[in-house]
């Protein structure tokens, strides 16, 4: 029986994982595939992967001042531009936390636009989506938190992570590496962790503790989770990802499930 199963007995009425591996293939998975949902956060994996797009063909560059003074493109992918969560207030001087911000993502989308004259949804439509066959992805407003996607299409960017066509390898090696090192910061829904590694879009699994990833995953995991109880993680030592969405917001529920959850997924295909 797959263990995937375990997702039947989370609180939501809507609920899918599929696990990818190195060849890009789909070797588990249970529930509707073909069910979209709203990604919240994961959002910023696909936004992130336009934004890396934009910075190979030199539409923007990562030393480009963007979002508040002394900030640059490359600080807000990184989260260290100083911006509030969800605002423009500013927090903290730029480079010196890790505060992570839909705000600065959207900051981005800005910059990107005003370089290009074309829209982040857009972009991301004409250079991620479409070559990757994601026909039933989108991003509908804030390229931070407003995506929407099923796991099939889902499937197909784990893929892309595991082994880039879009992007030079070299260029998503950097982007999941760690950036500004030894940063603290808050990872929403789990507390202070130090550091809070991040590195260009891509939050870094590293060594934080409590984490939404399985205890035994390596430290260069990367990935993301989203507020509508979605998540996407990429091990690139096994060469296997997992995708799993559901219609129950992030909770407590999420904290108690995930890790463990994850943890059997790993051991059972790696």
């Amino acid at each position: 029986m797959s263990v995937l199963t375990q997702i039947d007995q989370w609180p939501s009425g809507h609920a899918v994982s599929v696990v990818v591996d190195v060849s890009g293939q789909i070797i588990d998975q249970h529930g509707d595939t073909q069910h979209a949902f709203p990604l919240a956060s994961v959002t910023k994996l696909l936004s992130a992967y336009a934004f890396l797009v934009a910075l190979e063909e030199e539409a923007i560059s990562l030393d480009e001042p963007a979002g508040p003074e002394g900030s640059t493109v490359h600080h807000l992918l990184a989260h260290t531009a100083g911006y509030d969560f969800d605002s423009e207030t500013i927090r903290f001087a730029v480079g010196t936390k890790r505060g992570y911000s839909n705000t600065g993502f959207d900051k981005l989308a800005e910059h990107l636009e005003a370089q290009t004259g074309i829209s982040l949804p857009e972009y991301a439509q004409e250079a991620v989506f479409a070559p990757l066959g994601m026909n039933n992805t989108v991003i509908a407003g804030s390229c931070a938190k407003d995506g929407r996607s099923t796991a099939a299409d889902l499937a197909k960017f784990a893929a892309e992570l595991l082994n880039p066509t879009i992007l030079a390898k070299e260029t998503l090696a950097d982007a999941t590496r760690v950036h500004f090192e030894n940063l603290a910061g808050i990872l929403p829904g789990y507390g202070r962790q130090n550091p809070n590694d991040w590195g260009l879009g891509f939050e870094i699994r590293s060594t934080k503790s409590p984490h939404w990833t399985g205890a035994s995953h390596p430290t260069d995991t990367f990935g993301h989770f989203g507020q509508s109880g979605t998540f996407l993680w990429v091990d690139p030592q096994h060469g296997l990802a997992c995708v799993t969405l559901t219609d129950k917001n992030f909770g407590q529920w999420a904290v108690d499930a995930w890790a463990p959850f994850n943890e059997q997924v790993l051991q059972k295909h790696s």
